[in-house]
C-alpha cells in the first residue's frame, strides 16, 4: 500500500535498536514501502486551526551507530499523512495530554495509533481500575489514615507514582518499614496527584509478564524477571527477560478486556500481568515486541501494521 507514515517519538538517535519496539515498527515500514517521517513531541504545533509538524524523511537500518538517516527537514500539515504513530515514552504528564489534544484534531483525515483520546483516558494504572475483577488489593489517594489501614490490612504494599513509567518511584513496603512515613512524606511533597498502593505479590519473583495484544487480540507474551534484591521487574531496571506460555487465566484477562481496547482504537497494547492479577494496562508507548519476536520466531511489528492496514 502507498502509506505515508509519521512517528512521533523521542528522537531516534538515543534508542536502543536491540530493544526498542518503535525501531522494529520503522524497520517494517520501510519494508513495506511506506514512506517514513519522524519528528520530536516539541515540533508539534497547531496554527490556525492546523496541526503541524517539522518532519525529517526517515530511513532506517540495524547497524549500531548507523541506525537511521534523515532527508531534508520541511513543515506539513500531518492531515497529509495516512497514519500518525504517537510513541513518544511517558512521563504521561500535561505536555503528553496536550499532544493527545492536538493529535485529535488530525482523526477525520489521518489515522492516529494509538487513539489518542483514548490513550488520554486511558492512563495505565487508572484505566486497569476499570476491571476490578482480576486487580491485585489497590488504593488510589493521598490519605495517610486510608494509606495506613491498607497497610495494616495487606502487611506487605507497593507504593508506586500514579504516572509513573519504568519502575521509576516504585517502593516495597514491609509490614514492619521504618521508612514508611518517610516514604509518604516524599510521595506526598514530590507528587501532586494521588499514588497507587497495591498489596505486594510475591509471585514477581517469578516474574511479571507482559503481554501484547493487537487490535483486542494476545500476540504474545515475555516473562520478566527481577534482578536478585529487586521488587521491580522492568527491563529498565535490570529485569531479565524469558520465554514464557500464557496460563488459562491469562487467556482469561485477554479475552475480558480485548474488545473493549479494540473498539477504543487501541491497537498496540501491553499489559502487566503477575500471579494471575492484572497490575497496568500500557496504551502510551508498549515495548516488548523485540524480546517476543526472539522467544517465539514472530513478527509483532508486521502483525501490527497488518492491523493499521485494516484500520486504514
Amino acid at each position: 500500500m502507498n502509506i505515508t507514515v509519521a512517528i512521533q517519538m523521542d528522537h531516534i538517535s538515543t534508542i536502543d535498536i536491540d530493544g526498542d519496539s518503535t525501531f522494529v515498527l520503522a524497520l517494517e515500514a520501510q519494508k513495506r514501502g511506506y514512506k517514513i517521517l519522524h519528528y520530536v513531541p516539541k515540533r508539534l504545533v497547531m496554527r490556525n486551526g492546523d496541526v503541524l509538524a517539522k518532519v525529517e524523511p526517515l530511513t532506517v537500518q540495524r547497524e549500531k551507530g548507523n541506525h537511521f538517516q534523515f532527508g531534508e527537514a520541511k513543515e506539513i500539515k500531518l492531515k497529509e499523512v495516512d497514519v500518525v504513530l504517537m510513541r513518544q515514552d511517558p512521563p504521561f504528564d500535561m505536555a503528553y495530554i496536550t499532544a493527545t489534544h492536538l493529535l485529535e484534531h488530525t482523526q477525520r483525515d489521518t489515522l492516529v495509533v494509538n487513539n489518542p483520546r483514548e490513550v488520554r483516558n486511558a492512563p495505565e494504572k487508572l484505566f486497569v481500575t476499570r476491571f476490578p475483577e482480576f486487580l491485585p488489593p489497590t488504593l488510589i489517594g493521598n490519605d495517610r489514615e486510608q494509606i495506613r489501614s491498607f497497610r495494616d490490612e495487606h502487611k506487605d504494599i507497593i507504593i508506586k507514582p500514579l504516572y509513573g513509567n519504568g519502575g521509576a518511584g516504585i517502593f516495597h513496603v514491609t509490614e514492619d518499614d521504618e521508612n514508611f512515613n518517610t516514604i509518604l512524606e516524599m510521595f506526598s511533597e514530590t507528587y501532586r496527584e494521588p499514588f497507587i498502593v497495591q498489596k505486594y505479590l510475591p509471585a514477581v519473583r517469578d516474574g511479571d509478564k507482559r503481554i501484547i495484544l493487537i487490535d483486542g487480540k494476545v500476540a504474545g507474551a515475555t516473562n520478566r524477571i527481577p534482578a536478585l534484591g529487586e521488587a521491580r521487574s522492568n527491563m529498565h531496571v535490570g529485569g531479565q527477560a524469558k520465554k514464557t506460555q500464557l496460563t488459562i487465566k491469562e487467556h482469561e484477562i485477554c479475552e475480558a478486556i480485548g474488545p473493549e481496547l479494540s473498539s477504543r482504537g487501541l491497537i498496540f497494547v501491553g499489559i502487566d500481568v503477575i500471579g494471575g492479577l492484572l497490575t497496568e494496562i500500557n496504551v502510551t508507548s508498549p515495548t516488548g515486541i523485540q524480546e517476543i519476536n526472539g522467544f517465539d520466531n514472530t513478527s509483532l511489528e508486521s502483525e501490527i501494521w497488518d492491523a493499521i492496514e485494516a484500520r486504514l
